[in-house]
């Protein structure tokens, strides 16, 4: 039997590495966010200096390990198989939860997870136990559960949320009041000033307060306790004093340096809190492990009262530990999808939007504007004059060396985000409190965000939409934790170490598919031809990229109506529900083209007023086009799926006469835009009549079978449909080749 808790323990391991992986890659938002989108530091030295912060952090964690050892339940009302069971539940439902979120891009928070995944595998398994006891009842499951810091854990938590929004919003409201958008014009001394505060909070608060809790405090403590004040007093003169240095003598930008610190503590406050959400589990499995081994009782006998005693951990797994998430940092792919995530909804300018806009963020968007007229009525005209000033920001013309480099806050936002951030996470983990590093980090850059004037009337109903929906993800978190866990360990509990292994396979098989998925949509996304912003300041630019997206457009509306006609011959209803589903996929990506037509047009020169118009005559005949397949797909889809008569083989032979047409021009359009032989695109032209007498025809063909065999209204509604869409795609594309045609006419006499 030993042999199988052993194996258990193996397996916990792996799980660990695991979740070390996915936990991090979700994670890695809550310190990139900030380098990365001030562009303040090169990516490399960004990962350089979080690396090496993780890594100082991981051994600073000890402290956090209680948590998962006696912080949700009461270890000596369990035996050491039950436990084993608990652990065992936990580890796979945070991987598998925390995996779905990254693919997703999504993040969530690790704390909340294994906060809630130990709160259900314990319940469960308290429920069990309470069955099988005659003399027990329900009432008795708080003598299980340690609600009382269970309660505390949570209430910590959410209250997070709050403090760190409010105090984010807070400290970047009058730190821009002092700083302004125009940060070279500030006196050298504000810098060394705001330098010597903010490193050291950092440092404080990271190197101090954080250090509570962990084995290397003691030998310290007698330095630090008591002398707090003097502490920080000495610390602001000596690091403003070190800052003016730095600016005046070296001309450091010392905002850099903050943000680099800033960067690292926080990477630091991530790993000594978070870490024990991967590993806190397997590790008190081991203590747990050890100590039944050299006690020679039977697991369901042996009382697991030991992990409420303090177990020091083990440095060396610490390390091991940091450097797995080192390691994830520089090379998940899907780390970089969830910091996409976090920027986007924090940046200072407009652009694409990637969530869509809610009733909620509509209603909180008109409340917030009812607010803001009351506060206006409050204050006096000649203050909101002197504010106003302050957040007034410096116009420039996007130009191609620009456009697309400019970051997404500046240095001063990234600055407050990292020492707010830093410090509220450091105070929790000297409280051994496991806030959720990811409320924390986020519901701050989201303070700062609004604080700095970046959700405007072009962008708030869609930011505050994406915050709604993280946050959504992080009460769903919670409930899919608690739950999911609990059934695992039902399970477990039900079918032993068979149970695990098909566990720990579905767990392979889950996870293997998620990672084959999102790279597929990752060579997907970089598949997409975006517009090369620095190769098209001239018309033949702008025909060139411009033809890449024809040439991907038509290839897929050419697919998708082959597929329609196909699969609505033989009635495939999954295949045409498929089918729609990529039609909407092309509708979508068209509209991100569509939506960033502004920036396209302020990115060119002036004297690109000719290629703005092709670009935007050209969005429209690839909009017209995706509406013609959208339309006809839908009604295909729809006819099958209410179970309508099929139509006949007359209707059939039509449709796919009209489809091989389409698929000549399409085709033919296709090779001249590859080919850049321009001159063919009058023999396309001329197959117009050719195309539309078909239509014509297919017309003719069912008015005679109506008054003749055609007994089908439904039938007819749906074949006279994709024929006369099918008419408005063939002038489109028409329309389409006589553009190209005439922009490059006029580029040739020039």
């Amino acid at each position: 039997m030993e042999n199988i808790y052993f194996l258990m323990i193996l397996a916990l391991a792996l799980l660990a590495t695991i979740d070390l992986i996915v936990g991090v890659s979700n994670d890695a938002v809550n310190f990139l966010n900030s380098a990365i989108g001030s562009k303040a530091i090169s990516p490399k030295n960004i990962m350089i200096i979080a690396s090496i912060g993780v890594l100082v952090g991981a051994i600073t964690s000890s402290g956090m390990m209680e948590v998962a050892r006696k912080g949700i339940f009461v270890p000596s009302q369990f035996y050491f198989n039950e436990i084993m069971y608990i652990f065992m539940a936990v580890m796979i439902t945070d991987i598998l939860l925390l995996d779905i979120f990254n693919t997703l891009g999504m993040p969530t928070s690790t704390t909340v997870s294994i906060v809630f995944e130990l709160l259900g595998a314990a319940v469960a398994m308290s429920i069990l136990k309470i069955s099988a006891d005659e003399t027990k009842s329900m009432a008795d499951i708080w003598e299980y559960i340690n609600h009382e810091k269970a309660l505390l854990i949570i209430f910590g938590i959410l209250l997070s949320v709050v403090i760190a929004f409010s105090i984010g919003a807070l400290v970047q409201f009058f730190s821009r009041i002092v700083y302004s958008f125009n940060l070279q014009e500030k006196k050298s001394y504000i810098n060394a000033l705001f330098g010597g505060l903010a490193i050291t909070a950092i440092t404080y608060f990271i190197f101090i307060k954080g250090m509570k809790g962990t084995p290397y405090y003691t030998n310290t403590k007698h330095l630090i306790e008591g002398q707090t004040l003097n502490i920080l007093l000495m610390g602001i003169v000596v690091w403003t004093l070190i800052s003016q240095l730095l600016i005046s003598v070296f001309k450091v930008n010392i905002l850099k340096i903050i943000i680099g610190v800033g960067t690292f503590s926080l990477a630091m406050a991530f790993s000594g809190n978070d870490l024990v959400n991967f590993v806190g589990v397997p590790i008190a499995a081991w203590n747990s492990f050890e100590a039944w081994s050299a006690s020679g009782v039977p697991a369901h006998e042996f009382s697991m009262e030991i992990l409420a005693a303090k177990v020091p951990s083990n440095p060396l797994l610490l390390i091991l530990a940091g450097g797995v998430m080192v390691i994830t940092l520089w090379f998940s792919k899907k780390a970089k999808t969830v910091i996409e995530t976090g920027v986007n909804l924090s940046r200072q300018g407009d652009g694409h939007e990637k969530f869509q806009a809610t009733q909620a963020s509509r209603g909180l968007v008109r409340f917030g504007m009812l607010i803001n007229a009351g506060l206006n009525l409050l204050i006096p005209e000649k203050t909101k004059k002197y504010i106003d000033t302050r957040f007034e920001r410096p116009s420039f013309a996007l130009s191609k060396d620009k456009s697309y480099e400019v970051p997404a806050f500046d240095m001063v936002r990234a600055s407050i985000n990292l020492v707010v951030a830093g410090i509220l996470i450091s105070v929790g983990t000297s409280l051994k409190l496991p806030l959720s590093t990811t409320y924390v980090t986020f519901m701050v850059a989201m303070g700062t965000s609004l604080a700095d004037r970046a959700w405007g009337r072009e962008s708030a109903v869609y930011r505050i939409a994406g915050v709604l929906s993280v946050i959504g993800g992080w009460f769903l978190t919670a409930i899919v934790a608690f739950t999911f866990s609990a059934i695992v360990a039902f399970l477990i509990n039900l079918g032993g170490p068979s149970m695990i292994a098909i566990l720990l396979l579905t767990v392979l098989f889950l996870i293997t598919r998620n990672y084959i998925k999102h790279s597929q949509k990752e060579k997907e996304k970089e598949a997409k031809k975006a517009i090369k912003k620095e190769t098209v300041d001239t018309i033949n630019g702008v025909i060139n990229e411009s033809s890449d997206h024809i040439i991907q457009v038509l290839g897929r509306v050419r697919k998708l109506y082959s597929n329609v006609v196909i699969n609505l011959a033989d009635q495939n209803l999954d295949k045409l529900k498929k089918n729609d589903k990529h039609v909407n996929k092309l509708n979508q990506e068209i509209d991100e083209l569509r939506n960033d037509v502004f920036y396209f047009i302020k990115s060119l020169e002036k004297s690109s007023v000719e290629a703005s118009k092709f670009y935007i005559s050209v969005l429209g005949y690839l909009e017209d086009i995706s509406q013609s397949i959208s339309y006809i797909s839908k009604i295909s889809y729809k006819h099958v799926n209410n179970n309508h008569k099929p139509l006949n083989k007359e209707q059939i032979v039509d449709l796919k006469s009209i489809m091989s047409g389409l698929e000549t021009v399409l085709n033919d359009i296709s090779q001249v835009l590859e080919s850049q032989s321009f001159e063919k695109v009058f023999a396309i032209i001329e197959k117009k009549q050719t195309l539309l007498d078909n239509v014509s025809e297919s017309l003719g063909k069912q008015i005679d079978r109506i008054r003749t065999v055609e007994t089908s209204a439904k039938n007819t509604t749906l074949h006279f449909g994709i024929i006369m869409e099918s008419k408005d795609l063939i002038m489109a594309l028409i329309n389409l080749s006589e553009l190209i045609n005439s922009i490059q006419s006029s580029v040739v006499k020039k």
